[in-house]
């Protein structure tokens, strides 16, 4: 096989985009390469490329441990509800609506009667779609009527009392999976929201188990409920050796949420725990940043009363008054400020528009931060999305188009629904 040598300026412009989550991917050369590499570039280039590297290693470097890949929230969740597939008893009432989703959709007939007594017609689940069977069984308890009586006159094989019954059971088992799996998968949902659905989640696992008649959907709940965990350890376990406290510092920069948690006295002794930890992993983000400009400034001075230890200090004042003034309020001055405003109700509507809204002076550390965090997508299905309209409005038959690609996946993707 032939091995390519990458140039050192693509490297450098890959480092530069991506962080230093790309920098391993790329530091994998062998030595021959670096010979190669070495002889045709010139001292004065290599000694200036590999100073550009290090500083973006050190850029990077006290947050190596928090870009470490981020499972998609909403791909994981999916994973726990496939598990309604392993369980035999719960397959078999699937399986046969299924069946009779089927045997409608194939009968214009049918279909053309249950559209007239109810406006609505079934539909069918799709493996790859999420929450596809929620809605199969949730459309399907909607026409329950007309289905048993129009199955009645066809001389089909309907669903029995008690497995309609078991259907409405696992309807309630899939809401909550439904409604946070739509919410986060948008566009406008952020990392923030991932702990409290998780432990919504959890939570409502848990009161399914104990309140619900039949024996194998309480199992199943209770598998689910340890699958959540163990997939969703590296989020919600602090002592797990993966975890990481991205999520729970996103959570704690919303004060739409951290708002009830700090407020309320919650039951779950790893909430406590995490917010400790989101503010740990806060005070770690922003504390290299100032120490290295602090060290810095601390040099310069030195050089300077070296340099020219004659010089007298300058009287000339700043144009701007309040370009004198530096915020001395630290890191941890600010989190017990933003804590405390929690006390209070929270008038915006969103996390953003909040911190937008503070003063820069104040919060000069953590008001840049928490805007980043809140621009955390929670899941990447809705890149994948956009990668999808394009590739079908790419294709052979729509060459002849006279609009352009963006403005064409534009207007499919903010159409009226």
């Amino acid at each position: 096989m032939q091995e390519w040598a990458i140039p050192k300026e693509r490297i450098l412009t890959v480092i530069t985009d991506n962080g230093s989550n790309m920098v391993a991917a790329f530091k994998h050369t062998t030595a021959e390469e670096t010979s190669s590499d070495s002889e045709d570039d010139s001292p004065g280039s290599t000694m200036e490329s590999d100073s550009e590297s290090v500083t973006e290693d050190q850029r990077y470097h006290h947050v190596d441990m928090e870009m470490d890949r981020t499972p998609c929230v909403v791909h994981t969740i999916q994973l726990v509800v496939h598990m309604l597939q392993k369980e035999t008893s719960v397959k078999r009432v699937l399986n046969k609506a299924r069946s009779v989703v089927k045997l409608f959709r194939k009968s214009s007939v049918a279909t053309q009667r249950v559209l007239d007594q109810c406006g609505l017609i079934v539909v069918n689940d799709c493996p790859t779609r999420w929450s596809s069977t929620f809605s199969m069984v949730t459309r399907l308890l909607t026409v329950k009527d007309a289905v048993c009586q129009i199955a009645s006159d066809m001389g089909w094989d309907g669903l029995l009392t008690s497995e309609w019954q078991k259907l409405s059971s696992i309807q309630d088992l899939l809401l909550p999976f439904a409604e946070h799996t739509k919410t986060l998968q948008s566009d406008t949902s952020s990392m923030s929201l991932v702990v409290p659905a998780l432990f919504d989640l959890l939570s409502h696992l848990t009161d399914f188990a104990e309140s619900t008649r039949y024996r194998d959907l309480a199992t199943l709940a209770e598998k689910m409920r340890a699958n959540l965990n163990q997939r969703f350890t590296c989020f919600l376990d602090s002592a797990d050796e993966k975890f990481s406290p991205l999520a729970a510092a996103a959570c704690f920069v919303n004060p739409t949420v951290c708002e009830i948690l700090v407020n309320v006295d919650v039951a779950d002794g790893n909430i406590p725990e995490l917010l400790k930890q989101a503010e740990d992993y806060v005070v770690k983000c922003t504390f290299p940043h100032t120490r290295q400009e602090v060290d810095q400034s601390e040099e310069d001075a030195e050089e300077e009363v070296i340099e020219e230890p004659e010089a007298a200090p300058s009287s000339k004042q700043p144009v701007f008054r309040f370009l004198s003034k530096t915020s001395t309020t630290s890191i941890r001055q600010q989190i017990i400020k933003y804590k405390e405003e929690l006390s209070h109700p929270i008038t915006e509507d969103t996390g953003t528009d909040f911190w937008l809204e503070k003063s820069d002076s104040f919060y000069h550390s953590l008001k840049p931060l928490a805007l980043d965090l809140l621009a955390m997508p929670a899941s990447q299905a809705f890149a994948e999305r956009v990668f999808s309209i394009t590739g079908d409005l790419t294709r052979g038959r729509r060459n002849r188009g006279r609009v352009t690609l963006e403005r064409s996946a534009f207007l499919k993707m903010n159409r009226e629904k």
